[in-house]
């Protein structure tokens, strides 16, 4: 597990040490076979890889282990997609998380997401509808379900492929900003 600030240091805290702990299985762990069924529960361990360019974090989390999530491991997760703008926190739905991780493993990439966007306040999305008309009145965002990403190494049309394959929730294709939206909430596709 790493959790890093923008200087670059670890916080070893009693979450860190059991997110290192559950870490630890990924050496363990058969290989993922049928993605499908990890998304429906299949497979020892769930990983998250991301970056934030805004706040210089990064994180690497395993948060599900052998059935179970790790509730200190979603915690961090929360606090990493935070709304950057208010410095306002909300738990991330789970089933966000399953999708972007499970988008991920099919891609086959080593790269970390890229966040661009994960929790927004009410106020942070009504100022980005203000500025660009892009955001939702009703975003998935304000309700802790919904997130921006992109990978330098796949472009937004392999990114949202594997997102639809997951069939699990709405995929925007944002090819001008150069990254996809996934959330959890209804099975649709659309782009921006």
């Amino acid at each position: 597990m790493t959790f890093s600030s923008p200087a670059g240091s670890s916080r070893l805290t009693r979450r860190g040490v059991l997110a290192a702990f559950a870490a630890t299985a990924v050496t363990a762990a058969p290989a993922q076979a049928g993605l499908f069924g990890f998304l429906r529960g299949g497979g020892d361990v769930r990983r998250i890889r991301m970056y934030s360019g805004r706040t210089g974090e990064s994180i690497d989390m395993i948060y599900w282990v052998d059935g179970k999530y790790v509730k200190p491991a979603l915690e961090e997760i929360s606090h990493f997609m935070r709304d950057w703008r208010d410095n306002a926190t909300r738990p991330i739905d789970t089933r966000t998380i399953d999708i972007m991780a499970a988008s991920h493993a099919l891609m086959d990439v080593d790269e970390p997401y890229l966040l661009l966007s994960g929790y927004r306040t009410p106020h942070t999305n009504a100022m980005l509808r203000s500025r660009s008309g892009g955001a939702a009145r009703n975003s998935l965002h304000m309700k802790g379900q919904a997130a921006d990403l992109r990978l330098k190494s796949r472009s937004v049309k392999q990114m949202a492929a594997a997102a639809q394959a997951c069939s699990a929730g709405g995929v925007g294709k944002y090819y001008r900003s150069n990254f996809v939206h996934m959330d959890c909430g209804p099975t649709r596709s659309w782009t921006g």
